[in-house]
């Protein structure tokens, strides 16, 4: 599906590259001067439900190098062929093509519209819009577990995604196609922020404290937090080794910030730095708007048999060449 959705975003803004220009005032929202509202201890009042749900990708599609920007015209061409074209309600292309598109459309949450900035990428270091190179080191790691994977991948539920009996995403949760919700609560000296996918939590102190020993490790890390100026900033490091993101290991320092620009709009992203992975930091801009509602509960262990019924297919499986021999 992942791949699908790749060659979609490539094939529709391949079809608007003669429209594309580096705007020159596209530092509208920079520009602004609004003042948040406080909480009760005086910080900058970021409660509420947000959400991050964007059409615009992570990484800048091949085809669009050296062109960052957008202008209004073909933000708006390619909403309209990413929303006609991009769609889980198409069927008919035999079991094996049915099974791989999912949800349908209902369950979908993949947002509307380009980022305000028009940037063709949320990657905005470095300026290619792309996740650096990795490292060798890094290479032989995701070789070795490619291998793993495809050797013991159904041998029991250490071997598979966290993702499947719904323990984790991890950090950061960039935008995907459903529960691209967040809720931001913040009491006298925590913030917590609350990730709608797997009902994540961090519980993020503001005191100064440092991170816990090294030796200790957590899916979602171990996060830091503290204000400057009008924005929240997250530090987080103590990363597990069994959870990733974009082939980060358990090296990966994050830190992530949260700046209230308006009633209804949050400015917000994040810089990945491990020197074991990726050959340089790189960072991200992800805005958060209102969404229309709150966010209801996640419910993905109750009644979900992915991984029991994996397992079990594959134990069937074994015993079936068992009988064969």
């Amino acid at each position: 599906m992942r791949t699908r959705w790749a060659v979609l975003v490539a094939g529709v803004l391949v079809a608007v590259i003669p429209q594309w220009a580096q705007p020159a005032a596209k530092a509208r929202a920079e520009s602004r001067t609004w003042t948040p509202p406080r909480t009760a201890d005086g910080d900058p009042d970021l409660e509420g439900a947000w959400t991050n749900s964007t059409i615009t990708p992570l990484e800048r599609p091949a085809p669009l190098a050296g062109k960052p920007y957008l202008t209004d015209q073909a933000a708006e061409a390619y909403r309209k062929r990413f929303v006609t074209g991009q769609t889980e309600d198409r069927r008919g292309g035999g079991p094996e093509a049915d099974g791989a598109c999912s949800y349908n459309e209902f369950w979908r949450d993949r947002g509307t519209k380009v980022i305000e900035s028009r940037r063709t990428s949320l990657i905005v270091d470095p300026p290619d819009g792309m996740v650096p190179r990795l490292t060798p080191a890094a290479e032989k790691r995701i070789a070795d577990a490619r291998e793993q994977t495809r050797l013991h991948s159904t041998d029991g539920p250490e071997y598979r995604s966290l993702w499947e009996p719904c323990l984790t995403r991890g950090l950061p949760l960039v935008p995907g196609p459903y529960n691209n919700d967040f809720q931001i609560m913040q009491t006298p000296g925590y913030v917590v922020i609350l990730r709608e996918m797997i009902h994540d939590a961090s519980v993020i102190p503001l005191d100064g404290r440092p991170h816990v020993p090294p030796r200790i490790r957590q899916w979602m890390g171990d996060g830091r937090s503290h204000w400057e100026g009008e924005s929240l900033v997250v530090d987080t490091t103590n990363f597990s080794e069994k959870d990733n993101f974009r082939r980060s290991a358990q090296n990966l320092h994050l830190t992530e910030w949260f700046t209230r620009v308006g009633p209804d709009e949050i400015s917000c992203g994040f810089t990945l730095d491990d020197p074991t992975t990726c050959t340089r930091p790189w960072t991200a801009q992800v805005p958060m708007s209102r969404p229309q509602g709150e966010i209801f509960e996640y419910a993905c262990q109750e009644g979900n048999y992915a991984l029991a019924d994996i397992l079990r297919g594959a134990r069937a499986g074994e015993a079936a060449k068992k009988e064969l021999k």
